[in-house]
This record gives C-alpha cells, structure tokens and sequence, in this order.
C-alpha cells in the first residue's frame, strides 16, 4: 500500500472524528469509523513499510489528531455550526382560584397532547387527559394545575 493511500486513511479518520466531535455528538458509528480508520491508516505503515516508518506515522498521527482537534476548539469553530438563539420564554401562571375540575370549556388549538383552551373566559395550556383533541372541542376539567390544566372530552 503507497504511503499515499495511507495518509488518506488517516485523514479520513481524522475527518470522522471530526464530525463525531462537532456535527453529530455521541458515541457514534463516526467516532468509532475515525479510530477505525486512522489504526488502519498507522496498522498499514507498519505492516507494509516497517517499524521505523509505521512509528513516524504513529506519531504523526497522534500530533496531527491532538493538534487539529485543538485548533477547532480554541478557534470556536464548531460554534459556528450550532444554533445561537436562546429560548427565554416561559409559561405564566394563571389564577387557578377560578378554574375548578368539573367546569366546562373549549379548545383553542388542537391538543396534542397539549395545547390551548378556554374555560370560565380564561385562555390558559391544557393537557389532554389521553389522546389528540381537535379545537373548537368541548371540554372537561379533569385537574388544575399551577400552569396548565388536565382536560377530557366531554361525554
């Protein structure tokens, strides 16, 4: 095997890894594939081109590998692959003094599970109790609770 061939093994390898680390992170078929590649790559030299060759591709492996895998983090690339939106809202509390189980109401949305309603005019989150409600749906509380509350279709 030509000494390029393995050097393609071993970037390859590397390639993985690096798609392991920054695009799908994990313990992976990438991941384990890269390691894969590069002891073929390092595997291959010593085989066909000796102990003296097969160790200069062992080190070099090893300092290209720490090197790159470094240089991507410290340069914050693979922050440039993620998302950079933070999620800042969250559910206010409604007045659960004035919706009680038992009392009748409509949906807003569709429930699927969860979605909005109306009951006693207060708009709040309700949660099906089993299955997907449609909107418009007439409704039964069947629990409140301090963000959204448990319905059931009405019978």
């Amino acid at each position: 095997m030509s000494i390029l061939a393995i050097i393609i093994i071993i970037f390859l390898g590397i390639f993985l890894l690096l798609v392991e680390f920054l695009i799908i992170p994990g313990f992976t078929v990438f991941g384990i594939g890269g390691f894969v590649f590069m002891l073929l790559g390092v595997g291959s030299s010593y085989y066909y081109h000796g102990a003296r060759i097969g160790s200069i591709t062992l080190v070099a492996t090893v300092i290209i590998s720490l090197s790159t895998i470094y240089f991507v983090f410290k340069r914050k690339t693979w922050q440039n692959l993620g998302l950079k939106t933070n999620i800042n809202s969250k559910v206010e509390p409604f007045e659960t003094d004035k919706i009680h189980p038992g009392d009748m109401g409509k949906t807003i949305t569709r429930l699927a599970p969860v979605g909005k309603a109306m009951v006693n005019n207060i708009t709040c989150e309700a949660k099906s109790q089993g299955g997907f409600i449609d909107e418009n749906s007439d409704i039964e509380v069947v629990k409140v609770l301090t963000t959204q509350i448990i319905v059931k279709l009405k019978n």
